[in-house]
């Protein structure tokens, strides 16, 4: 790769761990603060009303699909990469000085729910702008390896918060975190994004939507064009289905299930959940480099039969993980399953689309998928814990994976697709002699 194309992948990087930050220090923090909004009462149900507020910004996630993905294909991919971060900042602004039940009742519910509903329509946006311009940013050949970065730069976001949280965590006493200590990583988020907002201004446009003639296109980024391109749609969402409840699981919900039904201790639990989240970043890019030699297909099916045989066994071991060796050893193993989805999961799903719709087509199909599977994820499994039934979630992730694997083995390839010419791909179409897959011009 050359310097550009690695300045280009750095600033849309940075970016995207500063929002995902944001975004995952609600999940991670949300045992010490659930408390401070709702009325004294069973720990478990304060949570789960926090977590359902956490999944209301995923259903806010896709009108920022649809209204930054247009942005995205109309204006370009900087100005959708730039006001995402913008969005982001002000809601972290919000959390950190949202008041408690205690000060303004419900008030400190409203303002959490109004800043919920802002970090779900700019992470609505970022994903389908950041993989867009990850995948449009790299050489064809290494769009896999360069797509991996979003991955990597989600999880360092996420690292950065468990870091802080096992910092806080050893530092300061659990009344202290309850008390205020959990609004310190909402205040280092907002400044974090306002670092990047100065980085995004003057990062480069992709040469694929610059040189596509995307930008001259009247309908680009609307729904009539997204609407001639339903089957990729439906077919992201399809795809998405598994492993975005595989990876809430295995990462937002990790902590929470260790210390809530392992009995392990938080601090423990954090640091389990740090250590497999950062093996799990270094390989995203090997995977990205695998599946730019052998294709996406073959990850994307290892992932799903994993998923779906290895779930059931692998979170029934967890519950009776207490200590941090074995812990650690089975959320390793199920997060190098789930590598086969997230290393190249954003490279295929721009592959699906023409350049006038791929932010758009990408955007919205994603978010209303995560806003159904991965945002209700860890309420669904809060649901089944309340109830006396918590194998149940297990059968549930599994049951997800494996409508994505029947999905997996009947999608054609997208690795050799040219970006400025792919206006479908489809179940019915042929592969050229040279393995490319053969289609259409864009429309």
């Amino acid at each position: 790769m050359g310097r550009e194309q690695w300045k280009k992948i750095w600033v849309g990087s940075a970016g995207n761990m500063v929002e995902w930050f944001d975004w995952f220090v609600y999940a991670t923090f949300a045992v010490y603060f659930a408390d401070s909004f709702f009325p004294e009462g069973n720990e478990t149900a304060n949570l789960m009303n926090t977590m359902g507020i956490f999944a209301v910004g995923f259903f806010m996630r896709p009108v920022g699909g649809w209204l930054l993905g247009r942005i995205g294909d109309r204006k370009g991919r900087k100005a959708a990469l730039t006001l995402t971060v913008t969005l982001m900042s002000a809601s972290a602004v919000l959390i950190a000085i949202a008041p408690t039940y205690d000060v303004a009742g419900y008030g400190g519910v409203a303002v959490l729910m109004l800043a919920r509903l802002l970090q779900g329509l700019s992470v609505g946006g970022e994903y389908a702008a950041s993989a867009t311009y990850l995948t449009e940013a790299s050489a064809p050949e290494k769009r896999g390896f360069a797509s991996s970065f979003q991955y990597v730069s989600m999880t360092a976001g996420q690292l950065v918060g468990l870091g802080l949280q096992i910092v806080l965590q050893r530092n300061m006493s659990e009344a202290a975190l309850h008390s205020w200590g959990w609004r310190i990583p909402f205040v280092v988020g907002a400044l974090g994004a306002g670092i990047v907002f100065y980085l995004r201004r003057s990062m480069l446009e992709t040469e694929v939507y610059a040189e596509s003639g995307a930008a001259e296109q009247q309908d680009r980024g609307t729904l009539k064009v997204l609407w001639q391109h339903r089957r990729e749609a439906f077919l992201v969402m399809a795809l998405t289905m598994g492993g975005t409840v595989a990876y809430y699981t295995y990462t937002t919900y990790l902590t929470k299930f260790l210390s809530k039904s392992a009995g392990m201790e938080k601090s423990t639990a954090s640091l389990v959940s740090f250590c497999a989240l950062f093996v799990f970043m270094c390989v995203q890019p090997l995977a990205g480099m695998l599946s730019d030699r052998i294709g996406r297909r073959p990850l994307l099916i290892t992932f799903a039969v994993g998923s779906t045989f290895l779930t059931v066994p692998i979170m029934t071991m967890l519950k009776h993980a207490d200590t941090f060796w074995p812990a650690l050893g089975l959320a390793l193993l199920a997060l190098l399953v789930i590598t086969g989805y997230t290393s190249i999961n954003a490279c295929v799903k721009a592959e699906l689309f023409p350049t006038g719709i791929r932010a758009l087509g990408v955007g919205l199909s994603y978010a209303v998928a995560n806003a159904l599977f991965g945002g209700t994820a860890e309420y669904v499994a809060l649901w089944f814990k309340n109830a006396g039934a918590e194998s149940g979630f297990y059968w549930y992730v599994a049951g997800c994976a494996a409508v994505s694997l029947v999905v997996y083995l009947t999608m054609r390839e997208t690795r050799d697709i040219d970006l400025n010419r792919v206006a479908a791909v489809r179940a019915g179409e042929k592969a050229s002699p040279s393995g490319a897959t053969s289609v259409t011009p864009a429309s």
